[in-house]
């Protein structure tokens, strides 16, 4: 089984690239963010915009973006996760840590899987807290699988919202469906933050922004266009959101181009709204999610 581990360069961020068999995984240092997932000459699972831009110090389009230590804006977080920002600056959407570089740990490579380590224990502005983040990648013949381990070093139970916002690549976002969010509560960001609940299987024909809360542990996004379906198997998360632009927010995003909102999926694995994490002193919580694809 040909493995490979290789730093690379693209343009201003420093990256690695991940090789398993015919599978490839590319991760920028910056963020610790995956920035592409393919198996063999099949469409790619990760989406990455065409306009991504690779500046330091600015997000990447796309991806799976590490939202950390709080998800989203910071002000509709609960009150316990706003209270551990004590930043003189407005604090940034989405947390702190997605555009500042995370040291890379460990490489392991065998015949059985490739591993990359990134941590991020450096200080972060207004956030004077003792918590250990680190991030592993894996990637194996069965998938690509992240685990978000944070441990609390400090003497001080700290509240965290975070989420592995993952960008997924379909063919058309008419076609596809997300399967196990049937019967399930989600808060309707587009309409006054209400609260509804699922009925049957999730379509799309407009904007959504949807926080899905008390899920089960697998959610499928099948694609007929493609023949697959993408199975996200989580653990350590009850909580998700499911997020399209559509056609009039596109055109406001930077590196968006105006139609590629026909051609992803935001399924963002998280913990939020009750969901979040109260961690204790010495006590460290991981939020994982393996994904891989398969036919239908």
């Amino acid at each position: 089984m040909p493995v490979d581990i290789q730093r690379i360069e693209k343009d201003q961020l420093s990256c690695w690239r991940l090789r398993h068999g015919d599978a490839e995984v590319i991760v920028a240092e910056q963020g610790a963010q995956v920035l592409s997932y393919r198996q063999g000459e099949a469409a790619p699972i990760i989406w990455l915009s065409e306009e991504a831009a690779f500046q330091a110090g600015q997000a990447v389009r796309g991806g799976v973006p590490v939202c950390w230590p709080w998800f989203g804006d910071l002000a509709r977080n609960p009150q316990s996760v706003q209270d551990t920002y004590q930043g003189s600056q407005p604090a940034p959407a989405h947390g702190l840590v997605r555009n500042i570089d995370w040291l890379m740990a460990r490489s392991d490579s065998n015949d059985e899987s490739v591993t990359l380590v990134f941590a991020c224990n450096r200080e972060l502005p207004g956030w004077p807290h003792a918590v250990e983040l680190s991030l592993k990648i894996c990637l194996d013949s069965k998938g690509l699988h992240l685990s978000l381990t944070s441990h609390n070093r400090g003497d001080t139970t700290i509240a965290l919202s975070q989420a592995l916002h993952g960008y997924f690549a379909i063919s058309d976002i008419h076609q596809v469906t997300v399967e196990g969010l049937d019967g399930r509560p989600y808060i309707e960001t587009l309409d006054d933050w209400q609260q509804r609940q699922q009925q049957g299987d999730l379509v799309f024909g407009g904007e959504t922004d949807r926080i899905y809360l008390d899920l089960p542990s697998r959610l499928s996004l099948r694609d007929p266009d493609l023949k697959r379906q993408i199975l996200l198997e989580t653990r350590g998360s009850r909580s998700a959101i499911l997020w399209n632009p559509w056609i009039a927010k596109a055109q406001r995003l930077s590196q968006f181009a105006d139609d590629a909102w026909q051609r992803m999926l935001c399924i963002e694995t998280a913990n939020v709204m009750d969901d979040v994490i109260q961690l204790e002193p010495s006590a460290s919580h991981t939020l994982s999610v393996s994904i891989s694809a398969e036919s239908i």
